[in-house]
């Protein structure tokens, strides 16, 4: 089997408010104030690596302070970045995000432009690393385009995350215009399900994206766990009870998890577990990324 893992996507820096008193709009709110790298790909890309994985990172830096930040910070973990670049005279990718005092998200803004920079050709300068892989994550932070030729030039069993309901119709349409019309794995929270299919329950939107060509689903549900299907086996997972201190970074954990899982030779639907732990773990620590994760999984 080969050794490593290509995750293909976002970096941001993260500013993440975390409020101590109630939200009150248009108002100042006294909370914490935490300044750390993030981004959907860094953060499942961390997370594999906690998991005992070797990464291979893809994606585009800026060239200014916080593009140094995470650049050093990414080598830090132990990501291999030899197929990343730093683009110099651009701004790195940021996220600022609002959290209220149980944890859930008020509100957030990404500003990932500079993941344009993402191409077919940017891809096509690094298919054959990337095809020597074992497993391929992307995010749809990576433009339509990109993802239809990872779709059709990728050899390795692919995996996406739909990141926001704003970006999940990349996929959809990267899909409709690909060759092959057939993608390994998509992950997708309940709302972005219910945006790109139009239909109401996981299971109505699991049954369209398997009919667009999607071989194994999983549609995140929040408290209520997760529901995964292949077109043949489907089954909903109860989320593990959690003392949420904060949930930025929990959907991450979970692909990553289920990454995890399927190189561990976990079958389907029995790897969402896993997804589940590692959600769980993420759910408990003030981190986007608990460093403990690994003492989760088992």
């Amino acid at each position: 089997m080969n050794e490593y893992i290509t995750v293909i996507g976002g970096v941001n820096m993260d500013i993440s408010a975390a409020l101590t008193a109630p939200f009150v709009p248009a108002d100042s709110v006294p909370g914490q104030v935490t300044l750390g790298c993030g981004g959907v790909a860094r953060n499942i890309a961390h997370n594999l690596r906690l998991m005992g994985h070797e990464v291979k990172f893809v994606s585009t830096f800026g060239g200014e302070t916080f593009g140094e930040m995470c650049w050093h910070e990414c080598q830090a973990i132990g990501l291999d970045l030899s197929l990343s670049e730093r683009c110099e005279g651009m701004r790195n990718g940021l996220y600022l995000c609002v959290n209220d005092q149980t944890g859930d998200m008020i509100a957030a803004v990404a500003d990932t432009d500079i993941v344009a920079r993402i191409t077919p050709e940017f891809l096509e300068a690094r298919i054959d690393a990337i095809n020597r892989s074992a497993l391929v994550l992307a995010d749809t932070n990576i433009s339509t385009e990109a993802l239809q030729y990872l779709i059709d030039h990728c050899n390795a069993p692919l995996m996406v995350d739909t990141v926001s309901t704003a970006k999940a119709p990349r996929i959809i349409k990267a899909l409709q215009q690909s060759q092959s019309h057939r993608l390994q794995t998509l992950k997708l929270n309940l709302q972005e399900a219910q945006a790109v299919t139009g239909c109401g329950t996981a299971q109505d939107a699991a049954k369209s994206l398997i009919a667009m060509g999607v071989h194994e689903v999983f549609i995140t549900l929040g408290s209520e766990g997760v529901y995964c299907s292949d077109g043949t086996c489907h089954e909903q997972f109860k989320a593990i009870p959690s003392r949420v201190i904060n949930t930025t970074g929990a959907g991450d954990s979970f692909i990553a998890g289920v990454a995890h899982a399927q190189i561990m030779n976990i079958p389907f639907p029995e790897c969402a577990m896993t997804g589940l732990k590692a959600a769980h773990a993420t759910l408990l620590s003030p981190q986007t990324v608990n460093p403990d994760i690994k003492n989760y999984l088992t």
